[in-house]
């Protein structure tokens, strides 16, 4: 993939200003230290002039004068490392910023595919590496680039075929760095792949220890990550071959540089050509040459480290979400809430088998009407295409007549209350995991909202009331409470179509009742769609829909549907027999 460039240098176009008082202590940074070397050129030069007197008082105010360019240097490159620092956290955030509200963007079929551990490797370690450079990138070109140039323009005024000596070695040095940063690049690439993988066993581990230790399979996780955690020491291990290569093949061409030019130096010397004070400021140039070469194998590292990391957040920007909202989205002034399938199929993936197909049915505005069937003939899987998390591959789904993909997406899923058996509460209290629902409320709907949900109580009755903090994932609670706190933020939305997938089959026998009566009161007045694994639950839905193999095959009553005989009737006697 070939970098892009133009798209990484844009994201400093909101800090112009930044940069260039970045690039302005830079400059007088690398001024000032540029003059030392001649200072101590002049300082040598009248010491060996003879006239001792005179060289005493030289070197007074050239110590003087040192000094006080060696505060000023000080100064400035302060304000440099600061600034400098401060304009690469500031991009870090931005990038952070726009990644984290792209991810927010993506379809579900790509979190299906995508793990939490290499989403959570590129929005941390990656753009921590690309912040680096946009530091240390500009202060690294700018600052070592001019003293590198202003050291090789005094050299030349000094001594042209000495010079020409040290030049000399520098092409060879910059190919062999150019060959080895090559290398480099792909065994980085790797160690972010294998540092994404180590992430994800990480995160998978830990969000299932407690099935982890009930199954006391802590060493089978143990072994799962010693296992990925190997293979990124192997792959480091490559890093570190190039890196050392490079390294030790830059320090070797230094020291041929450092000798050469003290050996032809002192022929020069000895032949009149070149005076000590003359050898000496080259030797100290020489260091000046020097340093921006090894900082830059540095930044080398630093760059290829960047460069992936930029090429991985590029990717994922320029991921394009599967269902987006459409060019002209139609916002109709209400939504009733009646939903039509007409010969909808649909499958996750096209080379999958489809999940269902020629799907027709219809729920009328306040109908409350009950899926049924065994698992994976996809009951769920219509629960996700209403709200348009997924499209249908084929056929319209209609809301009010509407097809969906015609609607605007946030009008869809402002008009949809769902709730599924797997509750997510956010790590926080019982009230802003409430006040989810509808960011807009007061203290008093929320409780309101809790009582309508048959959570009042048992809020009341921690230490904390509605400030108790719920813990990640919600686990300071029980399944029945997590499922009224969710249904507390449903009623809170107030949306005219309500989907209940599974939302009592994880509960024990008391807490079914208390929360299937509160979804009673939830399904007042709305179109409502449940998705049934205990059947004796939605005995009185107006309608059962009963699914087998990708089809719906009956529908109707549930005394209807046992008089048939038909498919509900043997899903129905065989749960209760089981």
């Amino acid at each position: 993939m070939k970098f892009p460039f133009k798209h990484f240098i844009s994201y400093y176009r909101p800090y112009v200003k930044q940069l260039s008082l970045v690039l302005t202590y830079a400059f007088v940074s690398t001024i000032l230290a540029l003059i030392f070397p001649l200072l101590v050129r002049h300082v040598t030069g009248d010491v060996l002039s003879g006239d001792l007197t005179n060289a005493q008082d030289q070197v007074l105010r050239y110590g003087l004068l040192m000094l006080i360019l060696a505060l000023f240097q000080q100064i400035s490159s302060f304000l440099l490392d600061y600034k400098g620092h401060m304009l690469g956290a500031r991009m870090e955030r931005d990038l952070r910023s726009e990644l984290f509200e792209h991810i927010q963007t993506l379809s579900f079929s790509y979190f299906d595919k995508v793990k939490t551990g290499e989403l959570m490797s590129r929005i941390g370690n990656d753009l921590y590496s690309i912040s680096e450079v946009y530091h240390h990138g500009i202060e690294d070109i700018i600052l070592f680039g001019l003293r590198f140039v202003g050291a090789v323009t005094v050299l030349l005024l000094i001594n042209v075929r000495l010079t020409l000596v040290i030049l000399f070695f520098l092409p060879f040095m910059a190919i062999f760095t150019y060959i080895c940063n090559k290398f480099m690049n792909r065994t980085m690439l790797d160690n972010k792949n294998k540092m994404a993988d180590i992430h994800n066993q990480v995160e998978d581990s830990l969000a299932g220890i407690r099935e982890v230790q009930s199954f006391s399979n802590e060493q089978l996780e143990v072994n799962k990550f010693n296992h990925q955690n190997n293979q990124f020491l192997d792959s480091r291990r490559e890093t570190y071959k190039v890196e050392t290569a490079l390294y030790s093949g830059v320090e070797a061409f230094i020291r041929l540089i450092t000798i050469a030019v003290v050996l032809i130096g002192a022929t020069f010397i000895i032949g009149e050509d070149l005076l000590l004070p003359d050898l000496l400021a080259f030797m100290l140039y020489i260091e000046f040459l020097v340093a921006p070469i090894r900082r830059m194998l540095v930044f080398s590292t630093m760059l290829q480290d960047a460069f992936t990391g930029f090429q991985r957040f590029s990717e994922m920007i320029q991921t394009q979400p599967e269902i987006r909202n459409p060019v002209a989205p139609i916002i109709p002034t209400d939504l009733v809430g009646e939903v039509t399938f007409e010969e909808v199929s649909f499958s996750y993936d096209q080379t999958n088998e489809t999940v269902f197909e020629d799907l027709n049915f219809t729920i009328r505005q306040g109908e409350y009407v009950a899926l049924v069937g065994a698992s994976g003939v996809g009951k769920s899987t219509i629960s996700k295409l209403i709200p348009r998390f997924y499209d249908v591959s084929k056929g319209r789904l209609l809301l009010d007549g509407y097809d969906v993909r015609e609607l605007d997406l946030s009008f869809i899923r402002s008009k949809m209350g769902i709730v599924q058996q797997d509750i997510y509460l956010f790590s926080g209290s019982i009230k802003d995991n409430i006040r989810y629902g509808d960011q807009s409320v007061t203290d008093e709907e929320i409780v309101e909202a809790a009582k309508q949900a048959n959570a009042h109580d048992f809020i009341l009755s921690l230490p904390n009331g509605y400030d108790s903090e719920v813990g990640q994932r919600g686990v300071r609670l029980s399944g029945g409470q997590k499922q009224r706190i969710s249904i507390a933020r449903v009623f809170l939305k107030n949306p005219p179509i309500l989907i209940l997938d599974e939302a009592t089959s994880a509960l024990d026998n008391q807490s079914e009742f208390i929360v299937k009566e509160s979804m009673e009161k939830l399904a007042k007045g709305r179109t409502t769609l449940v998705i049934a694994h205990r059947l004796s639950t939605i005995k009185n839905a107006e309608r059962i829909l009963v699914f087998d193999k990708g089809k719906l095959v009956e529908e109707g009553r549930h005394d209807n549907l046992m008089g048939n005989q038909g498919a509900y009737f043997k899903l129905y006697n065989q749960q209760f027999k089981a």
